[in-house]
């Protein structure tokens, strides 16, 4: 079958590479280029760097829903999508054969949005899986073709999370295309009633929410880690945590319960947590032994508040 492909990050890379084993895929469509660093050099997705080192033709829209004309020109059949990052209009999505298909981070209904992989991580959830359906008119809201679940466990952080759903949307993709084509598929309207959001990640989302319980806020922090970490203040020293350990202990919250040589704990609603790793502000991920025989032994301190 001849494809457009429309995607971006690693996610969307190990999909293409799976569709391009046993499809045409006649152009690939990627988020504009981004500069790096205090040098300015040009990053690309690695959606484009997969697609130039096959040499497959590369179209990156400023706004696709304007530039959308210029993917006409191409002869294709269907259009797939996995985390492209932009949303695009009907008239794109309804002109081929075909028509539009999405590879989706959750278990639709439930996780419409951007950042479906993080907010199952930090909601607690048990499960989550693959949702292939056809792209609609709104976001997430097409009927759904193929579902496959996973178990999430209690050592996934988002980037596992991420390789684990990336391969199974990679397994699952070809025999969709080929089921697709021959009408094997029975498409299933998503239940209003059971849909849920997962909203892109704000700064707010990065604070440590010490008012939930223990098993919450590790989740928090899983979800976080290991890109962004969740961060918190010891007076005006701003922290970031990557991993923590449930301990069962009870003390109030958001107060620093116990020092010891290699860690720390801290109260939560129910329970608490215990940090062995931080970084500090503008310096590397260090134990916090290392922290404590340094300043930090003047910052951290027993029945000191953090926020």
């Amino acid at each position: 079958m001849k494809i457009v492909f429309l995607g971006t990050p690693e996610f969307g890379r190990k999909i293409l590479a799976e569709i391009n084993k046993e499809n045409e895929v006649v152009l690939v469509v990627t988020q504009p280029d981004k500069k790096q660093g205090r040098s300015g050099e040009i990053k690309y997705s690695p959606v484009k760097e997969y697609a130039v080192s096959h040499n497959i033709p590369v179209f990156q829209p400023i706004s696709i829903r304007k530039e959308y004309t210029y993917i006409l020109q191409y002869d294709f059949d269907l259009i797939v999508s996995a985390a492209y990052g932009q949303i695009v209009g009907t008239k794109l999505l309804f002109y081929p054969k075909f028509k539009s298909i999405n590879v989706h981070g959750s278990l639709l209904p439930k996780g419409r949005g951007g950042a479906p992989i993080q907010r199952s991580i930090m909601n607690g959830d048990k499960k989550t899986g693959i949702t292939i359906m056809y792209m609609g008119r709104h976001m997430d809201d097409g009927d759904i073709l193929m579902q496959e679940e996973i178990d999430i466990s209690d050592n996934d952080n988002s980037d596992s999370l991420f390789q684990k759903l990336a391969a199974l949307g990679a397994k699952m993709i070809n025999p969709a295309i080929k089921k697709l084509a021959k009408e094997e598929l029975s498409p299933k309207a998503q239940d209003n009633t059971e849909v849920t959001f997962s909203y892109n990640l704000t700064p707010n989302d990065e604070k440590l929410d010490l008012c939930k319980s223990a098993r919450l806020v590790s989740c928090q922090v899983r979800a976080l880690a290991p890109k962004t970490g969740a961060n918190f203040l010891i007076g005006d020293t701003l922290f970031k945590i990557y991993s923590c350990e449930v301990i069962d202990v009870d003390g109030a919250e958001g107060v620093i319960l116990e020092v010891q040589k290699d860690s720390f704990s801290v109260g939560c609603r129910t329970g608490a947590i215990k940090i062995t790793e931080i970084k500090p502000a503008g310096k590397r991920l260090m134990k916090v032994k290392d922290y404590l025989n340094g300043k930090g032994k003047e910052i951290i301190k027993q029945n000191i508040q953090i926020k």
